[in-house]
This record gives C-alpha cells, structure tokens and sequence, in this order.
C-alpha cells in the first residue's frame, strides 16, 4: 500500500491510497478507510460500477439512500401499480402496431 499527500493526524486519512489487485481479485482496504466507512470483518458489501470506478457499500447504506430519495412519495401512490399500468399500456401500443 503506498500512501498519497500527506497525514497531519494519525486518525486523518491522505487524500488517495494505492492499493494492488491480488490473487483471485481480491483487494485489502486499508485499516483507517474501513473505520472511517464503518467497514467491519465480516460485513456483506454490494459491488457496482459506476462510470467507471469501483463502489462498495452496506446494504444498509443503500437502503438509508433509497429510503430517503422515496420518503416524498404519499403512502398510498403505489409506484409498482403505476409501473405496470405503464407497460400495460406500452403492450397495447406495441400490439396495435
């Protein structure tokens, strides 16, 4: 692991850290980014690409996000029925043409 920039605490983490790709694919993250993200052995992370760089998160982080992106949305819309209705209506459209 190399670090970039510099540190001015022992608890700050720099700016960037190298890591290397090892066997099997498998990545350390360093020691002081896992606590700074409340990384724990043991944790189960979600994967995804995301224009091009690597994101790892809990599932309880993406559960907290999403949560709050549909917390404006009124308890009784149901946004699963209006989904279907949208491609009910997009097959009929198909069929009549």
């Amino acid at each position: 692991m190399r670090k970039s920039g510099t540190l001015n605490n022992m608890n700050e983490l720099p700016k960037s850290v190298e890591v290397r790709l090892g066997c099997q694919g498998r990545l350390v993250i360093p020691a002081a980014l896992r606590r700074s993200l409340g990384f724990e052995a043991g944790d189960a992370l979600i994967a995804r690409e995301s224009e091009g760089r690597l994101v790892l998160e809990k599932q309880e982080t993406i559960k907290r996000r999403l949560k709050a992106r549909f917390s404006q949305v009124p308890r009784d819309r149901s946004l699963a029925d209006e989904l279907i209705a949208e491609r009910h209506e997009e097959a009929k459209r198909e069929a009549a043409e």
